[in-house]
């Protein structure tokens, strides 16, 4: 059986802490699927095309990496591409207590889907998508938070 793993999140934008979790893992597994969701509760800054386009072409020359959009529940879009674990990016201790209700959750929806959980090195623990946000937002440089395929105006 192929070990597919998808790993789930906004990426608005992609940072160099999803980078450092996705270039970590992607060992661990056959395939590893960049699933960028759509969240009808949250505004994106950036489309989702772009945010795929960007993931794209970081990964551009690793097979084993796809990226894809969806939207609905994970454990759903696990089964649709025959994805048998979750890959979740833990950067501090509260982001794990979230964490591991959502995968509780998803193991209750799901029993035969596994979480995984990848600490974030500690060079990147502070970078989050809401904060580089914040930074773009008010006309600061957000480039040292992000790959250099990332580009916003």
């Amino acid at each position: 059986m192929e070990r597919i793993c998808l790993f789930p999140g906004t990426f608005d934008p992609v940072t160099l802490g999803h980078v450092d979790v996705i270039e970590r893992a992607v060992s661990m597994f056959d395939k590893l699927i960049i699933g960028v969701g759509i969240n009808s509760s949250k505004q994106p800054m950036f489309t989702l095309e772009q945010r795929t386009k960007w993931i794209s072409e970081i990964f551009a020359n690793d097979p084993r990496v796809e990226v894809t959009g969806y939207e609905g529940l994970t454990v759903d879009f696990c089964r649709k591409v025959n994805a048998h674990y979750i890959l979740r990016g833990i950067r501090y201790i509260a982001d794990f207590e979230y964490e591991k209700a959502i995968a509780d959750m998803n193991r209750m929806l799901a029993p035969d889907i596994e979480t995984v959980f990848l600490t974030c090195s500690p060079l990147y623990s502070t970078i989050s998508s809401t904060l580089v946000r914040d930074v773009i937002r008010n006309g600061g440089n957000a480039g040292m938070f992000l790959p250099k395929e990332v580009k916003y105006s």
